[in-house]
């Protein structure tokens, strides 16, 4: 390490370093990264180096640095520095990295020294990832239009509790797995209850199956051999 503290701290040449000093670093960084005493000297010159555009190719490296970062608090260089990296590998971990940032910055803004699942996920929406690290864009959990309007049209028209011979259908209609068909009709369920009040009855294609209190009393009794006639007394019966 001190061989390659010593080349970083020399005078910058205009030809790039060497593949393999970038390796060299790397795996520094990825050696020492439980023991940040003695790697912090070796980020230190990295970050001020000359050459830190060519080292931030190396996903370990990009790492140690924004630890650095983190660990002193300056959470928006950490984040200057994810933009400006030109890492291939680990961009997964890279992300998770970025969105973590973002937590620890939003905990310090409400005084909170923890997210919930929401806020987290508010986070997550407002700060996407930069294109460095997600050159083609953050990919959508939504379905494709198609797809939603198929589901939406059969809750509509037919029922939002198909069977699992409908949902294998649905499946293979809709190119999904049959997981994904069951969790769309159980979100759809339970996106309407929440919008609906209490006091409103569901609509027909979310009402119970079976008969209800009303027809249940619409419904004529049947009159049993040993009930009184309800109708006027015959003619048989004696008057008095």
């Amino acid at each position: 390490m001190k061989e390659l503290l010593i080349l970083l701290n020399q005078a910058p040449s205009s030809h790039p370093p060497q593949d393999e000093l970038v390796q060299l670093a790397g795996q520094f960084c990825r050696d020492f990264q439980d023991n940040p005493l003695e790697l912090e000297p070796l980020v230190e010159a990295l970050i001020k180096s000359e050459y830190l555009k060519y080292f931030l190719t190396n996903s370990d490296v990009v790492r140690a640095c924004v630890f650095f970062y983190v660990h002193r608090r300056q959470h928006q260089a950490a984040c200057k520095l994810l933009e400006g990296c030109k890492a291939v590998e680990g961009r997964k971990e890279l992300v998770q990295l970025w969105n973590e940032i973002h937590y620890h910055r939003a905990m310090d803004k409400c005084n909170a020294s923890f997210l919930t699942p929401v806020q987290k996920y508010r986070s997550r929406k407002r700060n996407p990832p930069p294109p460095s690290l997600c050159p083609e864009g953050v990919k959508s959990r939504n379905h494709p239009k198609e797809v939603r309007q198929k589901l939406l049209r059969f809750a509509l028209e037919v029922t939002v509790h198909p069977n699992k011979e409908q949902q294998e259908s649905l499946a293979v209609e809709t190119n999904l797995q049959l997981h994904q068909v069951s969790t769309w009709f159980a979100n759809y369920r339970r996106r309407y209850q929440k919008t609906v009040p209490r006091q409103q009855d569901p609509p027909w294609h979310l009402a119970p199956i079976g008969n209800s209190t009303e027809d249940s009393r619409s419904q004529p009794v049947k009159e049993s051999y040993l009930s009184e006639p309800s109708g006027e007394a015959s003619s048989s019966s004696p008057v008095v």
